[in-house]
């Protein structure tokens, strides 16, 4: 499922390729959505991040919590670490983050706790962001910022930044392109 940002009111719906439904290969194993009022400029391109601009969408989150939680819901989340995925040239981050409601929200406050309590499953989520589009025939994904992970505080100053360039967005004061901002 993804946002339909061409469309007004940006609904939720099964993302589509090729006029085909897309389905995806690999089971995901954690919760997929967005943090609202956060854009990806496709016109500002990221120094740290070999130069890429951004994918023209709002910034991905992967909540890694025990429950699974049903399509639209939405939950207060706290960020730990950030994922620089490269797909096809443009910058699409990843903030991982756990429900506030989550039973071991408490005990998980940056990326080391991330390891700690959750092991491997940084690595699993690059990975996933790696191959899924290979069966499609399409090379796997890079990353930035050495293929790791980055901290809590780098999440925090990504979704501060990209808040930044929505504010813009929306303010009209940056072209929205084929965005639907209705």
């Amino acid at each position: 499922m993804e946002l339909a940002t061409d469309e007004p009111h940006t609904p939720i719906k099964q993302d589509t390729k090729k006029g085909k439904l897309r389905y995806y290969p690999y089971n995901i194993n954690w919760n997929y959505g967005l943090l609202p009022q956060t854009w990806e400029d496709p016109s500002l391109a990221n120094g740290e991040v070999e130069g890429a601009f951004g994918d023209n969408d709002p910034v991905d989150v992967v909540e890694i919590g025990e429950s699974r939680r049903k399509i639209g819901e939405v939950l207060k989340v706290k960020p730990l670490a950030a994922l620089a995925m490269i797909d096809e040239g443009e910058l699409d981050w990843k903030i991982v983050a756990i429900s506030l409601d989550d039973p071991k929200a408490s005990l998980v406050n940056d990326i080391d706790d991330v390891e700690k309590h959750f092991p491997g499953t940084l690595t699993a989520i690059r990975d996933w962001f790696r191959d899924y589009k290979i069966p499609d025939g399409k090379p796997a994904n890079k990353f930035g910022l050495g293929n790791k992970a980055a901290n809590k505080d780098y999440a925090l100053k990504v979704i501060t930044e990209t808040n930044e360039s929505w504010a813009k967005l929306v303010k009209r004061s940056i072209p929205a392109g084929d965005l639907s901002l209705a």
